[in-house]
């Protein structure tokens, strides 16, 4: 099974590009899901704020019985406590926020709808064995969740990573990024039961530009078409593949995810088109 999204739905700037120009926030979700046919889609904006359990819930009632949400996880939770620039907290601190989060996502997992927690390490979170067990100590502190890494250094880009994730039942996040030093290349490995595979853009200003414009991208049509085998290859590895374009600007994530489902030959869920 694949199924296709984009990180995060609710955008100022995908109104007119994606939805009707006069749409309120607050149906964005349920335009997303039951008009462009969306069956899943990975939040993003966890990384900046904890939700409360009941704005989870709220999302979970907007979509069918069939969609299925990620979640990107607190940044409290990968990047803070590997971020020289700031005071580092406590492992105290870091366990409350792991708690808080999981809580946050309950009403999610209790409705079936979770999919995954996205694990995002920043490109100055290195290979070492004390990462790896901070690794390992995430994923049991978020219980009985599955888990996806995704590496931005390419010092991970070893088998010593990839078996690392399958000895302990990790999926492993693979991304389309541009091709500059540390960051990571693409690579198609499955490393647990599901694949996941994510969409960054190819903007070369990657490490100079604010992250209002990083992810500034539209895919064309043959860079898309590069990765229909790829994709056909990790459903051939697992029992679900997860796509997520994060190239968010204007609509561009949006654009080239409608475009890739035809691509792969997969049928929306709902209508299926464009806003026009």
């Amino acid at each position: 099974m694949v199924m296709i999204g984009t990180s995060g739905f609710s955008f100022r700037d995908w109104k007119g590009p994606v939805y009707p120009a006069s749409l309120p926030a607050g149906k964005m979700l349920s335009y997303y899901a039951l008009e462009l046919g969306f069956d899943t889609v990975e939040i993003n904006s966890t990384y900046y704020s904890i939700p409360r359990p009941s704005q989870m819930e709220a999302m979970s009632r907007k979509t069918p019985d069939n969609f299925r949400f990620t979640v990107k996880a607190h940044r409290s939770m990968t990047h803070d406590p590997f971020d020289r620039r700031i005071e580092k907290e406590s492992h105290h601190d870091t366990r409350d926020n792991f708690k808080l989060f999981e809580l946050s996502v309950e009403p999610l997992k209790n409705s079936g709808k979770l999919g995954a927690i996205l694990l995002q390490f920043p490109v100055f979170f290195y290979p070492s064995r004390a990462n790896r067990q901070y690794i390992l100590d995430s994923r049991d502190m978020l219980g009985n969740i599955p888990v996806a890494v995704e590496f931005r250094n390419n010092s991970w880009a070893t088998e010593e990573t990839f078996s690392f994730l399958r000895d302990n039942g990790l999926d492993y996040c693979a991304v389309d990024e541009p091709k500059l030093p540390r960051l990571m290349p693409f690579i198609n490995e499955v490393t647990a039961k599901t694949g996941y595979m994510r969409f960054h853009g190819r903007n070369t200003n990657w490490f100079n530009a604010p992250i209002s414009t990083r992810y500034d991208y539209l895919y064309s049509e043959s860079e898309l078409e590069e990765f229909v085998p790829e994709v056909n290859k990790m459903s051939g590895l697992s029992e679900k593949v997860f796509v997520f374009f994060n190239n968010c600007n204007m609509g561009s994530a949006a654009i080239n995810a409608l475009r890739f489902r035809e691509m792969m030959g997969l049928s929306p869920g709902g209508g299926g088109r464009l806003f026009e």
